[in-house]
């Protein structure tokens, strides 16, 4: 499988990045990829917001941003997987080029601008869903929306009964002032509303909230704030980056959000001051790529991780790979689970 991948891989990074993104897609759906289910142990298994996860290993909302692939990513790795984002109304996103492969970097810039199928596509396909699964939705708001905070609602009453939990996405730097409903106040008001859409559901879920890198001492502590008086389940420590700060590829001025290696140590040092705020359980995203990283984002103060980007560079069998090698590490320094390891070395990264 190891070989075939790699040959997998050499071709896809030698088309357009958006192009091998839908290939790749398509080749989990026809059968490539595989099989084995997600990986486990009685270290790896985690109770997250009331979720039993095979292992903290989670697929990150954006690669599979229309629940198409939700059966072939059930045979992977991964211990749960985020869809989406979803909006309302389907959108086809902003104009292509605008995904670029940062080689050099081990890194990805896109600015899809929530390019998807719309609600009530995506809702169908959720509730096709394989069993036993674990499945989360990224909401979103429609670009031109006159009223996006409630956008949010929306796609999660539609959603919400075929889905495990759902991520609140203010963050994406690619829908024009997105980003400005993070303030306190807007913020608000926004989860009051999906935390009413979330009691009317016959089952309410886990809501979760992704925020941004970019944030200073004093926003990311109003979030904290926010995020907890809202009654959100958890928080999503981090989304992608503005910053270009190191970077060599020839593709380094693209607009749009920045993914992949060089947003580990940024991501991880929010993710630690995020944990001193608050006591909202968190989920550690950016960067990660290897054993060692996910398992330097919990013991930062993460619960679980997500990865996204380093699927590009490692392929799809990566989650297998860093779930047994985490394994191997919480047994190496003597932690019977997870949990045992989570935040015991959060001083490092402040």
């Amino acid at each position: 499988m190891r070989a075939l991948e790699n040959i997998g891989l050499k071709f896809l990074r030698s088309v357009d990045p958006e192009k091998a993104h839908g290939l790749a897609l398509t080749a989990l759906q026809t059968g490539l990829g595989p099989r084995s289910g997600p990986v486990t142990s009685p270290r790896l298994r985690t109770q997250f917001c009331g979720m039993d996860l095979p292992n903290p290993i989670g697929l990150a909302a954006g690669f599979d941003k229309n629940a198409n692939a939700l059966a072939p990513l059930a045979r992977c790795g991964f211990g749960f997987v985020e869809v989406g984002a979803a909006t309302p109304r389907p959108q086809p996103g902003n104009p292509k080029p605008r995904l670029f492969r940062l080689s050099e970097d081990q890194a990805a810039i896109n600015r899809f601008g929530f390019n998807n199928d719309g609600m009530e596509a995506i809702a169908a396909r959720l509730a096709k869903r394989p069993a036993g699964s674990i499945v989360g939705l990224n909401l979103g708001a429609n670009k031109d929306s006159a009223d996006r905070a409630s956008d949010f609602a929306k796609v999660l009453a539609c959603c919400g009964p075929h889905i495990d939990f759902a991520t609140v996405n203010v963050s994406s730097p690619n829908t024009e002032k997105l980003r400005d409903l993070q303030g306190a106040a807007a913020l608000s008001a926004l989860l009051a509303g999906v935390m009413e859409a979330n009691a009317g559901l016959m089952k309410p879920l886990p809501i979760f909230l992704k925020i941004a890198p970019d944030l200073d001492d004093r926003e990311l502590a109003e979030i904290a704030t926010v995020a907890e008086q809202s009654g959100l389940a958890a928080i999503i420590a981090t989304n992608t980056t503005l910053s270009r700060e190191g970077l060599s590829s020839p593709h380094r001025s693209e607009t749009g959000g920045l993914s992949g290696q060089p947003l580990y140590t940024k991501s991880t040092r929010v993710l630690a001051k995020l944990a001193g705020q608050t006591s909202l359980p968190l989920i550690g995203v950016g960067g990660v790529a290897t054993a060692e990283q996910a398992y330097a984002k919990i013991r930062a103060g993460a619960s679980a991780v997500q990865l996204y980007t380093g699927l590009v560079y490692g392929g799809i069998s990566l989650a297998n790979d860093i779930a047994q090698g985490l394994d191997a590490l919480l047994k190496r320094d003597g932690y019977e689970n997870v949990n045992a390891a989570v935040g015991t070395d959060r001083e490092q990264w402040l």
